[in-house]
């Protein structure tokens, strides 16, 4: 059905093909699912207001049906420019009667007015992957920050955001870091990023990776996953770190750990994945081979020195989609992937949908928790509540068929005593 409600996106002619893309996804979101059935039967956020920023992918738009379903008005705007599948978009506006503010590769000052539009919404409950909307809200929207009773937070960039303005006292609201949960950032951020990443890497370039000399800016759980695909295709991976006990754990994972001043030298594509700005600078760029690679997976396209490339070039050229290539004074070619965004959201789809499964239940839980817990939370950070984190990991394992052990009484009462020893 067509809705009666505002939005922005490219054609909704495409929503035919975003409605099967969107089941599609649905089939490897059985967690969701589950909740969204429970969801439509209880109505726990009848009543309220959603104002979500988040990638408009196919993942996504099950979130917003399960939303939907529990009771919620939901609107939706783009995290990234170049993150929004258009035929998704589409298809929420047009089948699903969910209100889109998105289209790919949008500009800046769209993007922003596309986030305002999410604002104005007047929203109850935020979802954030990157803490725009929050950031939106408590620069100048801060008359609205008492209408809402909490948030989320998808991203560990936007976590890293938002503790900063708790730490400052000037948090609006309270926040549910949902990147804190286990069941997303041991999966999402391991095996979703590392795959993702590496499938957009490819798509964009369609090079070999084995046999190449790849580079990993940042030893977290994403780099984790992206050394751990990048090795298993055949290439040598180094790892550049800041941390010594993160580097300690890349050494002994296997794999050679440098400065990006020594890796800049040997590398043939270079990935970043930090969180923090500048990760490749001018000075690494000036060192690096004719036809190195550079992409980004952090949140934010801060983590390469873009400003700097541009200024050294004599000549850019696209020379395939989502690949520039910048030609130096001396004749060597680099070549940025998708313009130094969220390369696997930028060039490829994101994570896959099994994955993005335990992701977005803990958004909904969490959703639901803000509202039964309104009255008692403050204007801090919260982790996930360890209940939600470990039944959408029973939920998971019952999905795939998988059995696990029960504690007895007996071994219960043992690890809970500091009396029974040897």
């Amino acid at each position: 059905m067509a809705t009666t409600k505002r939005f922005d996106v490219k054609d909704l002619a495409l929503a035919p093909e975003g409605v099967r893309r969107i089941q599609w996804a649905d089939r490897q979101m059985p967690v969701l699912a589950a909740i969204r059935d429970r969801f439509d039967r209880e109505q726990p956020l009848s009543g309220y207001r959603i104002s979500a920023c988040l990638h408009v992918t196919t993942e996504t738009a099950n979130l917003a049906r399960t939303l939907k379903a529990g009771g919620a008005d939901v609107v939706l705007c783009a995290s990234n420019p170049l993150s929004t599948q258009d035929d998704v978009a589409a298809a929420l506006v047009e089948e699903f009667d969910v209100s889109v503010f998105a289209i790919k590769g949008e500009d800046n000052d769209t993007y922003y007015q596309h986030i305002e539009a999410a604002v104005d919404h007047k929203p109850h409950l935020t979802m954030d992957d990157g803490a725009d909307v929050i950031g939106v809200l408590h620069a100048h929207r801060r008359e609205q920050l008492g209408d809402i009773i909490a948030g989320t937070e998808e991203t560990t960039t936007g976590v890293i955001r938002l503790k900063a303005l708790e730490a400052d006292g000037a948090l609006g609201f309270p926040i549910i870091a949902v990147n804190e949960a286990q069941t997303k950032h041991l999966f999402d951020n391991r095996y979703g990023t590392g795959q993702s990443t590496i499938d957009g890497i490819i798509r964009a370039t369609n090079v070999l990776l084995a046999g190449k000399h790849f580079v990993i800016s940042g030893y977290g759980w994403v780099g984790k996953g992206v050394a751990m695909r990048a090795k298993g295709m055949g290439a040598h991976v180094i790892v550049t770190e800041v941390d010594p006990l993160r580097a300690i754990e890349a050494a002994m994972d296997g794999f050679e750990v440098m400065p990006m001043a020594s890796a800049a030298d040997v590398g043939d594509i270079f990935c970043t994945a930090t969180g923090d700005k500048s990760v490749i600078s001018r000075e690494h760029m000036l060192r690096m081979k004719d036809g190195a690679i550079l992409a980004n997976t952090g949140h934010f396209n801060v983590e390469i020195e873009i400003s700097a490339l541009r200024q050294m070039a004599a000549e850019v050229r696209e020379a395939r989609a989502f690949v520039e290539e910048f030609t130096l004074e001396d004749g060597r070619r680099l070549y940025l992937l998708g313009e130094g965004r969220l390369i696997n959201l930028a060039a490829a789809e994101g994570h896959p949908a099994i994955v993005m499964d335990m992701s977005f239940a803990n958004q909904a839980l969490s959703a639901e928790y803000a509202v039964e817990n309104a009255a008692v939370l403050e204007r801090k950070v919260y982790p996930v509540p360890d209940e939600i984190d470990r039944e959408i990991a029973k939920l998971k394992l019952a999905t795939m068929g998988i059995e696990i052990d029960v504690l007895s009484d007996e071994q219960a009462k043992y690890l809970a005593s500091w009396n029974e020893g040897t």
